[in-house]
């Protein structure tokens, strides 16, 4: 037991987030093992996951090695685009509904119409390009976010930070489950001709293709509304974007000269662009505000329970 409990004080708090997280989809997949086709390779994938997280936490408190340390933050990067794409293979068969009739509703009642269709007038080229290049970057932002305070040496920002992108990251994924939905390029206009209708300049068509291929449906891709990633509510371009601006004012980087305008154009992108619609933004910011709030609770108890320093934002 006491084994135990020392291979779980070295683990930081957003490996406990990884760790309590993949446990949550290995129950499930058990749960639904009649639904989800490959719910075997995956739990073998989530055993590796959790043992990985578990070895690198170790080994970087037993060596404080400054390469361990690195990778030790950066294994959140593809970590968060592999749980992407095994919700993929659960959220449908799951759930088996979508529920975009609700958040098409919700938008008309709240404007009298689809805010896409509104902001569709206003549409040229050049804006499409932008802010399409500007959606492209939405991974990016918590990595510069990350690399200041990192280039300042200021290591539990940092790991308050990492934490709470990972910690955002997965509370959006659980709204994914609970209301599923493809989004307005596929039920409010035809996906098929979103490159005639909203075009860009260079870029553009060659950035949707990148997205498509990571939600599942690269160019050819027969009955696309089928098989698209269900990703939309709520925004986790609008809450992890909010999570990012917030954190680098609080902490005062100087990173939110760039975070900030550049993550005010991405939310807007969502909309312009039809990848989501307006409520999915609003249950965003909602989500967002839980995660910020809650997050510094669970952080810092964890802190606390490791015997390691609590986060204040004016000691960072």
């Amino acid at each position: 037991m006491h084994r135990i409990k020392s291979f779980l004080h070295n683990l930081k708090a957003y490996d406990l987030v990884v760790v309590v997280f993949f446990l949550f989809l290995s129950l499930l997949n058990i749960v639904y093992h009649e639904r989800v086709e490959q719910w075997q390779s995956f739990i073998l994938i989530n055993s590796g996951i959790i043992l990985f997280a578990f070895l690198l936490a170790y080994l970087e408190e037993k060596y404080n090695n400054r390469f361990v340390r690195i990778i030790h933050y950066w294994y959140i990067a593809p970590l968060i685009l592999i749980t992407f794409k095994e919700l993929y293979f659960m959220i449908k068969p799951i759930r088996g509904e979508d529920f975009d009739h609700f958040f098409i509703a919700a938008d008309r009642w709240m404007f009298g119409t689809d805010p896409t269709h509104f902001l569709h007038q206003f549409s040229f080229p050049l804006l499409t390009e932008i802010l399409q290049i500007v959606y492209g970057m939405f991974y990016f932002l918590p990595i510069i976010l990350a690399l200041a305070l990192l280039r300042k040496k200021r290591f539990i920002a940092t790991d308050y930070a990492v934490f709470s992108v990972i910690y955002g990251f997965y509370l959006s994924y659980l709204g994914y489950f609970a209301l599923p939905g493809i989004g307005p390029r596929f039920t409010i206009h035809n996906f098929d001709t979103i490159n005639i209708e909203l075009p860009g300049l260079w870029l553009t068509n060659f950035l949707r293709e990148m997205i498509n291929i990571g939600e599942s449906i690269p160019a050819g891709t027969p009955n696309p509304a089928e098989v698209v990633q269900r990703d939309i509510f709520p925004s986790g371009h609008t809450m992890i974007t909010l999570i990012v601006m917030y954190l680098s004012v609080k902490l005062k980087s100087r990173s939110k000269y760039f975070l900030l305008p550049v993550g005010a154009l991405l939310i807007f992108s969502t909309v312009y662009l039809w990848y989501h619609y307006v409520i999915d933004l609003i249950g965003g910011l909602l989500m967002m505000m839980f995660s910020v709030w809650s997050g510094k609770i669970v952080f810092n108890w964890w802190q606390k329970r490791i015997g390691k320093e609590e986060f204040e934002y004016h000691k960072a």
